[in-house]
């Protein structure tokens, strides 16, 4: 197999591979490169309609992936919305996506009866990206659950109930700890401070 070939052969596999993709920005970007991959393939054997058929796709996936790290931290594109405990919609999406719960937060304890419990779930027009739950102890909100939908887990939705101070402070809450020893964390990134084994948020200071 000659060296065009492999790069006729890689760039297929690395077409097919994005489709099996469910993060969309990394889907996104896989497919790009696959994209790239086929236009430098077709022009060497001078296929000219498939580069340029590639060529469409690789704009139009810059054109997504520009726009969905755009809106990655930008509040006006994700809405939080707080719902009560035993809402119908808050227990089909914890039932869905219980499993996957269950992988990365195999600890949780949620008590949909436990007044001093409150759920937030996070928006990206008509879908639902996240879900935000918190155990209240006086003036401290500690974090529960802080899930994203696989789609967008290139996403930290849930830094929009942080910034929506008015969320928190309404109900009396000052300040966020998160579970300790959480792995991958972003918080550092959004104003929480390390604090052992914990990250911290004092709500008045966000923005």
């Amino acid at each position: 197999m000659s060296a065009v070939d492999l790069i006729g052969w890689g760039g297929s596999a690395l077409l097919v591979f994005s489709l099996l993709q469910a993060r969309v920005l990394r889907f996104r970007t896989i497919n790009l490169v696959a994209c790239v991959i086929l236009v430098v393939f077709n022009a060497i054997v001078g296929v000219w309609p498939m580069a340029a058929m590639n060529v469409v796709l690789a704009v139009i996936n810059v054109w997504f992936i520009v726009r969905l790290l755009r809106e990655r931290h930008d509040a006006t594109a994700f809405e939080v919305i707080e719902v009560g405990n035993h809402d119908a919609y808050l227990r089909h999406v914890l039932a869905t996506h219980s499993d996957d719960i269950a992988r990365h937060q195999p600890d949780l304890e949620w008590d949909a009866d436990e007044p001093t419990h409150h759920a937030f779930v996070i928006a990206r027009g008509d879908e639902t990206v996240g879900v935000v739950l918190l155990r209240a102890e006086g003036t401290t909100a500690n974090l529960l659950l802080d899930y994203v939908t696989p789609r967008f887990r290139d996403f930290s939705p849930g830094e929009f109930v942080w910034r929506h101070s008015t969320l928190l402070r309404g109900r009396g809450l000052n300040r966020v700890v998160t579970p300790a020893g959480m792995v991958g964390a972003y918080y550092d990134r959004i104003g929480f401070r390390r604090q052992g084994e914990v990250y911290v948020l004092d709500v008045a200071d966000t923005r």
